[in-house]
């Protein structure tokens, strides 16, 4: 989803010189392969989109899998990335890196103050070590190494995978599978009073271009909207966009995570940046492509 966002940006800004592979041509987690991708393509900037990732269920329970994929892509990457001299890196994080319980709205400087979220603390273990990757190698070998903390994310191209797909998309499967079977009710986990903030896949590549255009610094810099909606809510609001006309069932034997989880954007908000697409406005678009995409 992120990397077909900034391949989508990139073009018609009119950089049309642009070297990708899909997972199935080059996996990340070989350092031989990497190593030869590099040498053959010599890329002079590089977007670290590529990660393993998925919702509370994946998280949970393929941890292992997520610390060390995680771990191998952004070590390999960065590793690289310095060694065939690339002008400037920009790694993507999440905002799964800071505490469970950080302060609201979520500033930058909260990193390592505080636990973790347990059921998604692999994933952002290795999160923070591509930030420290970046970090080291620009104090050691004057890297140009940027990382940048998005927001939840959600848009065209997304996973809508059962299982392994995060809260917005799995939402829009459900109430597109409720209709289509004609289920009275959708069950969603949890409360539904968890907070959280959503950022639209074409936004963040917006942002991750200007990023790369202006801001060179070893600090961190959070990407959002500035604005979050409990689950309760988002799950109404999909409901009225997919026309499910049942009811809503929130089972509060499921974990609901953490309790808030919304971005300070000050800072690439006083650098020039700011979203542009509302949430219902999104869902719409996203929803709209799932249809093309996906028979449920």
């Amino acid at each position: 989803m992120v990397g077909s966002a900034i391949v989508n940006a990139l073009e018609p800004r009119g950089f049309t010189n642009l070297v990708y592979r899909s997972s199935k041509d080059l996996d990340l987690r070989n350092q031989t392969a990497v190593e030869a991708f590099f040498n053959e393509e010599k890329p002079m900037f590089v977007f670290l989109a590529a990660a393993k990732v998925g919702g509370i269920v994946a998280n949970n329970t393929c941890r292992a899998e997520f610390l060390y994929d995680n771990l191998m892509i952004v070590s390999n990457i960065v590793h690289a990335a310095y060694k065939n001299g690339v002008s400037k890196l920009l790694f993507l994080g999440s905002s799964c890196i800071y505490p469970k319980m950080a302060p609201q709205p979520i500033k930058e400087a909260y990193l390592l103050t505080g636990p973790l979220e347990m059921t998604n603390e692999p994933y952002a273990i290795a999160k923070i070590a591509g930030i420290k990757l970046c970090e080291t190698y620009r104090e050691q070998y004057g890297a140009n190494f940027i990382s940048v903390m998005p927001t939840n994310l959600y848009g065209k191209n997304d996973n809508y995978h059962p299982e392994n797909s995060h809260v917005l998309p799995a939402l829009i499967r459900r109430f597109h599978e409720a209709n289509t079977k004609g289920l009275p009710e959708v069950v969603i986990w949890g409360t539904g009073a968890p907070l959280r903030e959503f950022l639209f896949a074409d936004d963040l590549a917006d942002a991750c271009l200007f990023l790369m255009e202006n801001y060179n610094e070893k600090e961190i810099i959070n990407i959002g909207c500035g604005e979050d909606i409990s689950i309760r809510d988002l799950a109404v609001l999909i409901k009225e966009i997919t026309g499910f006309s049942g009811n809503l069932i929130f089972d509060t034997s499921k974990p609901d995570g953490t309790p808030r989880k919304l971005l300070d954007v000050t800072k690439i908000n006083d650098l020039g940046w700011h979203y542009k697409t509302k949430l219902k406005d999104g869902i719409l678009i996203a929803y709209e492509d799932f249809l093309k995409k996906h028979s449920v």
